[in-house]
C-alpha cells in the first residue's frame, strides 16, 4: 500500500473539477426531486392516486421501478432513485478505470511504480477516489431530503452511493482482466446495462427473482421512505467487499500493463488500407452497442406511449411539464417528443465520445506513427468524424424505427422527430472537435457540456427553470416533433453552427503539434 496517500491526492487533484460536477448533478438531481414532485402532487390523495397508477403500469415499472410508498419522499425514491444509482455507477466506473487501466495504458503508472509505490496502491487510490465521490453523493441526497424523513433520506443516499461503489469495484475487476481502458469501460458498462435490464424485466413482469439479481434492484429494494430495509445495504456491502478482494487478488498476479485477457494476434499482413478503415475498426464495436441500445430504447419508450395519459391523469401540473418538455398539447405527442428529445441528448454523448476517440489515440502515442508517413491530419481525423456524425444519425434512425414499431405510429413523423435532433447533436460534436483541435488539454470539457445539456433537458422542465436557462442547450431551440409544424430556422442555424465549429477545430488541428 506504499504511496496510496500520494496517489489518492493526485487523483483527487486531477479530478478536482469533474468529481464535484458528478456529485452535484447526481445528488442534486435526487435531492431536488421533492420540490418538483410537491408541485405535481400537492395532496396525499393525489400522491396515493399517482402511486397506484404508476404501479399498475408495467412500462412505468420497467423504467422507474415500483412505488413502495405514496409519501413525497417515497415518490422521490421511485422517480429519481434508479436513475441516481445509474448515474453514480457510470461516474464511478469512469473514475476507477481512469486511475487504473488508463494510467497503465499511457505508461504513467510504470513511471510511478519505479519509485516507492506499492503494487496495490494505484487500485486503492482509485477506489478511495470513487468512495469520496459516492460519499459526497450520499451526503447531498441525505441533506437535501432530510426534511422528508431522516431515516428515508439516509437510506436513499446510502443506496445510491452504495450502488456507485458496487460498479466502482466492478470496474476495478474489469481493469485487471482487460488491457485497454476502452475495453475495461465497455465491459463494466455492459455489466451495468445487464443489471438495468434485469431490474427492468423483473419489475415489469413482477419477477422479484430477476430484480434481486441486479445491484440496481438492490438499491430500490432498500425501500427508502417506505419501511426501510436496512439489511439490503449489507448485500451491497458484501458485493463491494467481494469484488474488491477479487481485484486485489488479480492485481497481485499480473505485471503492470499486462492483463488476463490476452489480445489476439493480428493477421500476418495488414488489411486496413485507409485511415477510414482504421477508424471503423476502432469504433465499430462502440457503434454497434449504441445502435442496439437505441433500438431497444425506442421499442421500450414506444410501448410506454399509450400509458402516458394514465401516468398524468387529471394532474394539470404534470400535463404542463410534459407539454413543456414535448411542446405539444396532444399528450401522447408530447410524450413521444419528450422521449425523442431524451434520446437525442443521449446520442450527443455517443457523438462526443466518438469525436474524442482520435484524441485518445493521439494522447496515447498511437497517432504519431500514422501521421509520420504520408497520411495527412485532416484525412486521419475525417475517418473518425464520419463515424461520429454518421453514427449519431444511424442510432437516431434506429431509435425512431423502434418507437414507430412499438407504438404503431406512422414511421415518417416519428423518424422526422428523431432526425430533427441531429443539428443539436452535431453542434455538441462540433464543439468537441473545436476543443480537441484547438485546445486539446481542454478536450474532456466537451463531456461536461454534453452532461449539462442532458441535465437541463432531463430535469430542467420539472424544476421549473426559466426558458432562458433551458435555451442554453441547443436542444432547447429545436421544434418539438411530432405534432407541430416544422420550424426550419433553428435547425438550419444549428447545422451551420455545427459546421463552423467543426471547421474551426480542424483548422486548429492542422496548426498545432500532434502531441498538443
Amino acid at each position: 500500500m506504499t504511496g496510496t496517500g500520494v496517489l489518492t491526492r493526485l487523483a483527487l487533484r486531477r479530478d478536482r473539477l469533474t468529481l464535484p460536477v458528478w456529485a452535484l448533478v447526481t445528488g442534486g438531481m435526487v435531492a431536488s426531486g421533492a420540490g418538483s414532485l410537491e408541485g405535481l402532487y400537492g395532496t396525499a390523495a393525489e400522491r396515493a392516486e399517482a402511486a397506484a397508477t404508476m404501479t399498475a403500469n408495467s412500462s412505468m415499472r420497467a423504467l422507474y421501478g415500483p412505488v413502495f410508498g405514496d409519501s413525497l419522499g417515497g415518490l422521490v425514491a421511485w422517480r429519481f432513485g434508479t436513475f441516481g444509482a445509474v448515474l453514480a455507477a457510470v461516474a464511478s466506473l469512469i473514475v476507477v478505470v481512469r486511475h487504473t487501466r488508463e494510467e497503465e495504458e499511457t505508461g504513467r503508472q510504470e513511471m510511478l511504480s519505479a519509485g516507492a509505490v506499492g503494487r496495490r496502491a494505484p487500485l486503492t487510490a482509485a477506489l478511495l477516489t470513487a468512495l469520496a465521490l459516492n460519499t459526497a453523493i450520499a451526503l447531498l441526497i441525505t441533506a437535501g431530503l432530510a426534511g422528508q424523513g431522516t431515516a428515508g433520506a439516509l437510506a436513499l443516499g446510502l443506496a445510491v452511493g452504495g450502488t456507485g461503489m458496487v460498479f466502482a469495484t466492478t470496474a476495478a475487476l474489469a481493469a485487471q482482466v482487460t488491457e485497454s481502458a476502452r475495453l475495461a469501460k465497455g465491459l463494466a458498462a455492459a455489466v451495468l446495462g445487464l443489471a438495468f435490464a434485469l431490474r427492468a424485466a423483473g419489475d415489469a413482469g413482477g419477477s422479484s427473482f430477476l430484480t434481486w439479481l441486479s445491484p440496481i434492484g438492490w438499491a430500490e429494494q432498500v425501500r427508502a421512505f417506505a419501511g426501510e430495509r436496512w439489511w439490503v445495504l449489507l448485500l451491497i456491502l458484501a458485493a463491494v467487499l467481494a469484488q474488491t478482494a477479487a481485484a486485489y487478488a488479480l492485481t497481485a498476479r499480473r505485471d503492470v500493463g499486462a492483463s488476463f485477457l490476452a489480445t489476439r494476434p493480428g493477421p500476418a499482413e495488414g488489411r486496413l488500407a485507409t485511415a477510414g478503415a482504421l477508424a471503423w475498426r476502432l469504433q465499430r464495436g462502440t457503434l454497434l452497442g449504441w445502435s442496439l441500445g437505441f433500438l431497444l430504447g425506442g421499442l421500450a419508450f414506444g410501448g410506454m406511449a399509450e400509458g402516458a395519459a394514465d401516468l398524468v391523469g387529471d394532474n394539470e401540473r404534470a400535463r404542463e411539464i410534459f407539454e413543456r418538455m414535448g411542446g405539444q398539447s396532444a399528450l401522447t405527442d408530447a410524450f413521444l417528443a419528450t422521449m425523442v428529445s431524451l434520446l437525442g441528448m443521449l446520442a450527443a454523448l455517443y457523438a462526443v465520445g466518438s469525436v474524442l476517440r482520435p484524441y485518445g489515440e493521439e494522447s496515447s502515442g498511437r497517432a504519431e506513427p500514422l501521421l509520420a508517413g504520408a497520411l495527412g491530419r485532416l484525412r486521419w481525423a475525417a475517418g473518425h468524424l464520419v463515424i461520429a456524425f454518421g453514427g449519431s444519425a444511424l442510432i437516431l434512425v434506429l431509435a425512431g424505427i423502434g418507437l414507430a414499431l412499438s407504438y404503431g405510429h406512422d414511421l415518417g413523423p416519428i423518424l422526422g422527430a428523431a432526425l430533427v435532433q441531429l443539428p443539436a447533436v452535431w453542434t455538441l460534436a462540433g464543439l468537441a472537435v473545436l476543443l480537441w483541435g484547438a485546445a486539446p488539454k481542454a478536450a474532456n470539457a466537451a463531456w461536461g457540456v454534453a452532461g449539462l445539456c442532458l441535465a437541463l433537458g432531463w430535469v430542467g422542465p420539472a424544476l421549473g427553470l426559466p426558458g432562458a436557462v433551458l435555451d442554453l442547450s441547443p436542444f432547447g431551440h429545436l421544434p418539438k416533433l411530432p405534432g407541430p409544424d416544422m420550424a426550419w430556422a433553428p435547425v438550419l442555424a444549428l447545422t451551420a453552427l455545427a459546421a463552423a465549429l467543426t471547421a474551426a477545430g480542424l483548422a486548429g488541428l492542422r496548426r498545432r503539434d500532434v502531441t498538443g
